[in-house]
Order: structure tokens, then C-alpha cells, then sequence
């Protein structure tokens, strides 16, 4: 093992005492009131959102997989991550521009900026998968996809319980449904909106909605590319450690 190598499973390592880390007694707090925002919203607008987000990102899934090119084979761990981290680089930078001009345009560009920014995260996140090589035409890759897009957008308590349904991903994804309606939408579209409500709310006050959607939008990036790179070493390095167990 090279001394890169090394260095990764030691982040990868700390990422994952992270995953598993419980929810801090504010954290649990926060979780509680916003399951009481969300339980006077009447159910019919929960089901129209879910619904809405659900066919959003099934139609980024399916039409980014066609967008995606097959990269040519790396000679090493270090130079197929610097391509990874370079993809990521140039991604942040497109949705913090995305960001600020919707910011800049007032409320009804600020809401454009919902679906504009859904599809360059999962633009990402099948270049991602596609540079550590895992095949993005599988429905199954594509549902870890959206356990990772989770464990970005989530409460550490939900955060928690979706890592745990990705570690041994290889053996878990044998029993997994084979529709994609079978995956919880509902849990998904409420923790993604929970999590981004503060942040993205300020976008759409006039004056300061362009810095804001510029620098939230660059951190959010930031934060799923991270994570989106630990979920494939974890598994990578479960794959090595297997074969040489």
C-alpha cells in the first residue's frame, strides 16, 4: 500500500466515525421541530412535493446517464482522484455562478434555482461514478447515487441510518427492489428540503440573494463531492480488502 493510499483510508476513516456519529442533543432538537413544521403541512402538499422531486430527479437519473462519457482507465488511486477532484472543482464553480444570478434576478429566478441546481448535483454525481468506474446504467449504482445525494443533504440522525444501509454495498445491493418507485421518495424529499430551507430561503431576499446563492451554492458542491468520494472509497477498499481476506 503507497503512502496516497495511506492518506485516504485515514479520511476515509474519520468520514466514516463521522457518518456514524450520534445526533447531538441541538441536533436532535432541530430534528423534533421540524417533524412538527412538517406534520401541519397537510398531506396533500407533501404528496405534490414528493411527487414533484421524484420525477425531477428520476429525469435528471435517466437523462444524465446519456450525458456521461466512459473515462479512459487510470494508472493509479492518485491520478483517478485528482481527475475526480478536478471534475468537482469545475462543478462548484458552475453552481455558484448559477447560483448568484438567480440570486441576483429576484424571487422568481430564485426558485428557478431549486431545479437548476437538483440536476448539477446529480450531473456530478454520475461523472464522479463514472471516473471510479462504476457502471452508471445499473438502476442499482444509480439508488447509491441517491444514498449518497442523503448522507449530503440529511439530519445526522437520518444521515446515520442511510449509512448504514450502504456499507456492504455489494452484498446489499442483491436484495434491493428492482423499480426505483420502491425507494422512499417521501423520507428523501423532506430531509433534502429541511436541510436546505435556511440557506436557500435567504437566496430570495433582495440585495444579498446573489452572495448568498453564490457561496451556499459553491459549499453545497463542496460537500457532496467530499462525501461522494468517500462513499466510493469505502467502497473500493471494501472490495480490496475482500479479495485479500
Amino acid at each position: 500500500m503507497d503512502v496516497y493510499q495511506q492518506q485516504i483510508i485515514a479520511e476515509l476513516t474519520a468520514w466514516q466515525h463521522k457518518m456514524l456519529k450520534r445526533p447531538s442533543f441541538l441536533n436532535s432538537i432541530s430534528k423534533r421541530m421540524q417533524k412538527r413544521i412538517n406534520a401541519i403541512i397537510p398531506e396533500k402538499v407533501h404528496q405534490a412535493i414528493t411527487a414533484t422531486i421524484k420525477q425531477m430527479i428520476r429525469g435528471v437519473l435517466f437523462g444524465s446517464k446519456h450525458t456521461t462519457s466512459n473515462p479512459e482507465p487510470f494508472d493509479s488511486l492518485m491520478s483517478k482522484e485528482m481527475a475526480v477532484m478536478q471534475k468537482i472543482e469545475f462543478y462548484r464553480n458552475t453552481a455558484a455562478i448559477e447560483g448568484g444570478v438567480t440570486g441576483a434576478g429576484g424571487l422568481l429566478l430564485g426558485l428557478a434555482d431549486f431545479p437548476i441546481l437538483l440536476t448539477i448535483k446529480i450531473k456530478l454525481l454520475f461523472e464522479i461514478a463514472a471516473l471510479y468506474g462504476f457502471d452508471i446504467n445499473d438502476y442499482k449504482e444509480r439508488v447509491y447515487l441517491l444514498h449518497i445525494f442523503e448522507l449530503a443533504f440529511s439530519s445526522h440522525e437520518h444521515r446515520r441510518n442511510v449509512y448504514l444501509k450502504m456499507e456492504d454495498w455489494e452484498e446489499k445491493k442483491k436484495h434491493l427492489p428492482d423499480d426505483i418507485h420502491q425507494f422512499d421518495w417521501r423520507n428523501f424529499q423532506q430531509e433534502y428540503r429541511d436541510y436546505l430551507d435556511l440557506a436557500k430561503m435567504a437566496q430570495l431576499i433582495p440585495i444579498i440573494g446573489a452572495p448568498v446563492g453564490l457561496i451556499v451554492n459553491y459549499r453545497l458542491l463542496k460537500k457532496l463531492g467530499i462525501t461522494a468520494m468517500n462513499a466510493y472509497r469505502m467502497r473500493i477498499f471494501s472490495v480490496n480488502d475482500r479479495f485479500q481476506s
